[in-house]
């Protein structure tokens, strides 16, 4: 008899950022939910930055927050600062990035995660995974229990034979401090799953005590902060931290070269792919070294602490030569560590070998979450993990799996690029992977997905009506400068002021909003206008939609007119376990990507590398379609 009372519907193998969204996401869709991880102190743990968002994952916080997910709003409630990147481009482009204090972060998933209904948390580290055949039926831990489940999702993150290399030393580690965790590779490899190895690595955390700021280039938050959650649940920060941003130098580089004949990266100890966009810093003297300087970012841990993240220094080198290079750049004469920068290798799976609902198509009831799949980064494991989550309740339930676009999110662009594509190294999310980036912007994640969560259950009924708020306000705003006109006297100086020609007749205020040269802030000086914003209580977010809706209709339009026209390839349903060996007329590599990844549509199949538009002309006669 198991010690535990139940079993469960859901257990979630690791506590880290995929694994409470999944807890968090399936307990809150009624299915009975345990989450196992080897800390309960380090729930959520930021192992590298303390900051969430950024440049394309910043929209994809956005839309966890519109899916229901506390990701957004765990952020806010610790944020010591808030920046909206890329201000000076197109809507498209601006990512909302909020540095936050490391262990108030931790500590508020922590109590978010206690106090959702259906979800139990237990220490303890899995070390292999119970099948009944080709179907999961639960976990075995190194206390030797057994633990039985409908459905298991694994967020192991880098723990999964976890190996640190710092200069000369190699020990196991799934972090700093944590055991790597032993088994479960093994388990999956017998039962037919291909395993690969990935790297990553994180820089020194430093005493801002013993740094110069003064040396250094300050980078304070926005004037006016934003925050990630379309709920009220926080206000946006009033006081907030400076980061600082320092640069490398030659001398710099050459201190680090002396080192490079011991690091683990060029003597061959790690022979596993790191993340092309985030490289450790001898990678990038190495591969850049006609570049005399790069730039460091400097990032307070938090309100009440020392510790600073030493963002652009990421490095295994042996920790003298870090030391000695570390104190040349300018601010850093005389620093002190607490700790040196190191690499991690560690198992994940190709994910290839997994369903849009982010299951494994090998053994039924098993999904995978996070740098399991080869992505990096704390936005796309929670992107993940709440899919994982919400799919592994409904499965559960015998529901059908929920199941984003491309057109839709992000989110639905990372599962379908990892699904079709694969990856070799680990995956970061950007702008420029989305062919529909202009309909996937921060600021309506919330129109585009809650409306879809609240259908499933997940959503609040106060959210949704939020957001038909919201939709109604901003309509009701384009309607009214649509139909209203305003007088050259009245808008003339305005125009002046920006450089914009002068009207000489009464002229419908959308059309004067279209132009180049004015932005909202002066729109909202026409007198209608004001009015208008203050009769109906328009605040800054509706201001913003209604702006970027004016401005960019047409880009907008163009990409809702591509959605439809591929519309209807995603419509197109390739019969399950289709034999593409019958299909005379296509390529042999085709033949092989199409039978590997098993495509759930034309569409999809379009998107696999190596099948190319014949291929799939072939694919549509030979469906009838």
């Amino acid at each position: 008899m198991s010690i535990f009372q139940t079993n469960y519907d859901v257990i979630v193998v690791g506590g880290g950022h995929a694994g409470s969204e999944a807890a968090a996401s399936a307990a809150n869709l009624g299915a009975k939910t345990l989450l196992i991880t080897m800390s309960l102190q380090n729930i959520a743990q930021m192992s590298c930055n303390p900051a969430m968002g950024g440049i394309a994952k910043g929209q994809i916080v956005r839309e966890i927050d519109a899916l229901g997910g506390y990701s957004g709003i765990i952020t806010d409630n610790t944020a010591i600062q808030f920046k909206m990147l890329n201000k000076s481009k197109g809507p498209a482009m601006w990512s909302p990035r909020a540095q936050s204090d490391r262990m108030r972060f931790a500590e508020a998933w922590r109590w978010q995660l206690e106090n959702i209904p259906n979800l139990d948390m237990y220490q303890d580290s899995v070390n292999g995974l119970l099948f009944d055949n080709d179907v999961v039926v639960g976990v075995k831990t190194t206390l030797g229990l057994k633990i039985y489940s409908k459905t298991v999702i694994i967020t192991a993150g880098t723990f999964l034979n976890g190996l640190i290399h710092i200069g000369e030393k190699t020990f196991g580690g799934g972090r700093a401090g944590e055991r790597a965790s032993v088994g479960i590779t093994e388990d999956l490899v017998k039962m037919g799953f291909e395993s690969g190895r990935m790297k990553t690595g994180t820089p020194p955390r430093v005493d801002a005590r013993s740094l110069d700021f003064s040396k250094m280039i300050e980078q304070p938050g926005d004037e006016n902060p934003q925050k990630f959650s379309f709920l009220d649940t926080t206000k946006p920060l009033i006081k907030q931290k400076s980061c600082y941003m320092t640069y490398t130098s030659n001398e710099v580089h050459n201190l680090l070269r002396e080192g490079f004949d011991r690091s683990p990266m060029f003597n061959g100890r790690i022979q596993s792919i790191g993340p092309r966009y985030c490289p450790s810093i001898e990678d990038k003297i190495d591969r850049f070294a006609s570049k005399e300087r790069h730039q460091m970012f400097i990032e307070p841990e938090g309100w009440f602490t020392n510790e600073i993240y030493v963002n652009g220094f990421s490095t295994s080198l042996p920790e003298d030569i870090q030391a000695k290079a570390l104190r040349q750049v300018a601010g850093f004469e005389n620093v002190k560590f607490y700790r040196f920068g190191y690499a991690i290798e560690y198992d994940y799976f190709p994910p290839t070998q997994l369903k849009y609902s982010l299951e494994t198509k090998l053994i039924k009831n098993l999904f995978f979450a996070g740098q399991i799949n080869g992505t990096t980064g704390y936005e796309e494991a929670a992107a993940q993990g709440l899919i994982a989550g919400i799919n592994a309740a409904r499965k559960t339930q015998e529901k059908d799996a929920f199941i984003l676009n491309r057109d839709e999110a992000y989110i639905g662009v990372l599962i379908d690029d990892l699904i079709t594509k694969g990856t070799e190294e680990p995956y970061r999310m950007f702008t420029s992977r989305a062919e529909y980036r202009t309909l996937l912007r921060q600021d309506n994640a919330d129109i585009r997905l809650t409306e879809k969560s609240y259908k499933i259950g997940l959503a609040s009924e106060k959210r949704l009506k939020r957001v038909e708020e919201k939709l109604q306000k901003t309509e009701n705003f384009i309607s009214f400068l649509k139909k209203t006109s305003i007088k050259p006297e009245e808008v003339n100086s305005i125009l002046e002021s920006k450089n914009s020609a002068l009207v000489k007749q009464s002229m419908k205020m959308y059309k004067l909003a279209t132009r180049p040269q004015l932005n909202f802030e002066d729109v909202k000086k026409f007198p209608s206008v004001k009015e208008f914003i203050e009769v109906n209580k328009m605040d800054d977010e509706i201001v913003e939609q209604t702006e970027v809706q004016v401005k960019y209709a047409g880009y907008i339009n163009k990409e809702l007119s591509n959605v439809r026209k591929t519309q209807r390839l995603e419509n197109v349903k390739i019969p399950l376990n289709f034999n593409y060996t019958k299909v005379a007329s296509i390529s042999t590599e085709a033949k092989q990507k199409l039978t590997k990844i098993q495509p759930e549509t034309i569409a999809q199949a379009s998107r696999i590398s190596g099948v190319s538009p014949s291929d799939i002309s072939i694919l549509l006669i030979h469906l009838g379609v």
